[in-house]
C-alpha cells in the first residue's frame, strides 16, 4: 500500500479527506498553548516536531510547511522510503525513520502527534509510556484514534471496510481505545488532557470537529 499513500482517490483517500480537520485542530491547540498568532503562516516555527506513525507524511510535510523542525517515524521501511522521496520532491527537510516509537528514544520534542496509531499496536499502555517520554517539558501532545462503541464498529468495520473505502483488514474493533481509557494512560505518565473533540463524518459535508466522541476523537495533553 505505501505508493498509494499520496493517491488522494487511492487506499489512504479516507485519510486525505481526514487531514484537513485534524490539521485544523492541532493548528489550533498550538496556538492556544503557546500563545501564537492566528494569522501566522508558521506558526510551529522554532518548534520541533515528532510524527509518530507518520505513514507517508501526510502529517509531516504540513507540520514541516508550518515551521516545525520534524521528526517522524514509522514501523514501516517502505512507507518511509516513500515518504522520503516525496519530501524531497517536494522540497522538505524532514527527518524521517524507520521503525517504532524507540526511534526516538532519548529525544524529547515540543509537539507530538500520533494520529490513528494506538488502535494498531499491540501494547496501547506501554506505547503511551513511550509517547510521554518524547514530550519535552512545556510540550503539547496530539492523540487521535477510533473510539470503542457500537457506532464506530458499523461505521468503520462493516461500512468503511464493507465497501472498500479503508482496506480489509485494517482495524480491529477490540483493539480501539476509549476517551476514559486513554486518559487514563496519560494521566498515569503525568500528562493532563486539557481539551478533547469528537471527528464526526456525514456522507454529506465530509469529516467535522464534533461535540460527541462517539466514532472518532482527538486530544491534547500537556504535562502536569
Amino acid at each position: 500500500m505505501a505508493k498509494e499513500w499520496w493517491d488522494p482517490r487511492g487506499s489512504s483517500a479516507m485519510l486525505h479527506r481526514l487531514n484537513p480537520v485534524r490539521l485544523r485542530y492541532i493548528r489550533e491547540q498550538a496556538d492556544r498553548h503557546w500563545d501564537g498568532d492566528p494569522a501566522s503562516f508558521t506558526p510551529l516555527k522554532g518548534r520541533t516536531a515528532l510524527d509518530v506513525g507518520c505513514g507517508a507524511g501526510l502529517l509531516a510535510e504540513p507540520l514541516a510547511r508550518l515551521g516545525a523542525r520534524v521528526t517522524a517515524i514509522d514501523a514501516a521501511a517502505e512507507n518511509v522510503a516513500v515518504a522520503r522521496l516525496h519530501a524531497q520532491t517536494s522540497g522538505l527537510v524532514i527527518d524521517y525513520r524507520a521503525g517504532g516509537i524507540e526511534a526516538a528514544a532519548g529525544e524529547t520534542f515540543d509537539l507530538v502527534t500520533c494520529l490513528e496509531v494506538i488502535e494498531h499496536v499491540a501494547d496501547p499502555a506501554a506505547f503511551v509510556a513511550g509517547l510521554a517520554e518524547t514530550l519535552a517539558p512545556g510540550g503539547l501532545l496530539i492523540v487521535s484514534t477510533p473510539n470503542r462503541t457500537p457506532l464506530s464498529r458499523v461505521a468503520m468495520i462493516t461500512v468503511a471496510e464493507g465497501t472498500g473505502q479503508i482496506p480489509r483488514g485494517t482495524h480491529d474493533w477490540d483493539r480501539f481505545v476509549t476517551p476514559d481509557e486513554l486518559t487514563t494512560m496519560l494521566e498515569v505518565n503525568g500528562l493532563h488532557v486539557r481539551d478533547s473533540r469528537g471527528i464526526a463524518f456525514s456522507p454529506t459535508s465530509g469529516f467535522s470537529l464534533s461535540s460527541s466522541l462517539a466514532l472518532n476523537y482527538i486530544l491534547a495533553a500537556t504535562r502536569g
